[in-house]
């Protein structure tokens, strides 16, 4: 799996979910609605999901195992990091 864009939408309003972000695989197929969350433990990323009828919230993509969502997580964290940064430094000029 080749992560080939990572697009990032910062949100203006205070609170835990500081961006959404979507991403592109191979050129080929995107993924759209992946949250980046500050948690207790600091930034972390929330795959998209959809409230079921008995109130719980259930993926709707995902990774499969533990080392493509930590290399997605990277990803994300770092772009929405860049971006951040470069918000922050045109808001003070």
């Amino acid at each position: 799996m080749n992560v080939t864009d990572v697009r990032i939408r910062t949100m203006e309003k205070e609170g835990k979910l500081k961006a959404v972000a979507s991403i592109t695989i191979d050129d080929c197929f995107v993924i759209h609605d992946i949250k980046v969350i500050e948690g207790d433990h600091g930034l972390f990323i929330a795959m998209p999901s959809r409230k079921a009828q008995d109130g719980t919230y259930k993926d709707i993509a995902h990774p499969i195992n533990s080392d493509t969502r930590a290399e997605l997580q990277k990803l994300i964290l770092e772009r929405y990091e860049s971006v951040a940064n470069s918000e922050m430094e045109s808001a003070a000029q």
